[in-house]
């Protein structure tokens, strides 16, 4: 194979490299960090809503009272248990591109709120939680981190991933969004500020 030849296909090599190996979600997630970093993929920004616009999350009762999901370790909990807080919740894969870019934004947002207000459940849905573990791990993240041990309820039952879910105090939906965004900006940061006002 002559010079010409070879750097004419080196591009398709490169590309097979990385979509056909473990190198895929590393790559396409670095890129995909790029482009949140230009400000296009920015979260909404919860608010406070209306009785009018209420949702009640399942069975009439305003919290999902069966979120049953566990630790990385192994330890059994529930969403219900975070009742009274700000919650946090985000769907998430580590073969995930999308989901890899949005998490070190996610990581630096849970390093600035009150943890005795505010909660964040990044709940994986790794079939193989060593796979989940190895990841959290390797990039150091400190948010806790579960595995769902069951189907997911509404609103949590979303066709795409990442997905993100922020339920006030009392459990209502204050905010959803599929799909990856920037969630470490100011107005973010401040509109979940204003949601915990209401923990008593």
């Amino acid at each position: 194979m002559n010079r010409q030849t070879f750097l004419s296909w080196l591009p398709l090599g490169l590309l097979a490299v990385v979509m056909f190996t473990p190198l895929r979600p590393v790559v396409l997630g670095g890129l995909q960090r790029g482009l949140l970093a230009t400000g296009l993929w920015q979260a909404e920004v919860p608010t406070v809503h209306t009785p009018s616009l209420l949702v009640v999350l399942t069975g009439g009762s305003p919290y999902p009272h069966s979120l049953p999901m566990v630790t990385l370790d192994g330890r059994a909990v529930n969403l219900s248990e975070l009742k009274g807080k700000v919650v946090f919740v985000n769907l998430w894969a580590s073969w995930c591109p999308p989901c890899r870019a949005e998490m070190p934004g996610i990581e630096a947002l849970y390093k600035k709120v009150d943890h005795t207000k505010v909660a964040f459940v990044m709940l994986s849905l790794d079939d193989d939680a060593a796979k989940a573990q190895k990841f959290v791990r390797a990039q150091g993240y400190t948010f806790p981190v579960y595995l769902r041990t069951g189907d997911l309820p509404a609103p949590f039952d979303s066709n795409s991933i990442p997905s993100t879910v922020i339920l006030g105090p009392d459990g209502q939906v204050a905010a959803r969004h599929d799909g990856m965004a920037d969630y470490d900006t100011p107005a973010f940061k401040a509109a979940l500020d204003n949601l915990a006002k209401a923990v008593r």
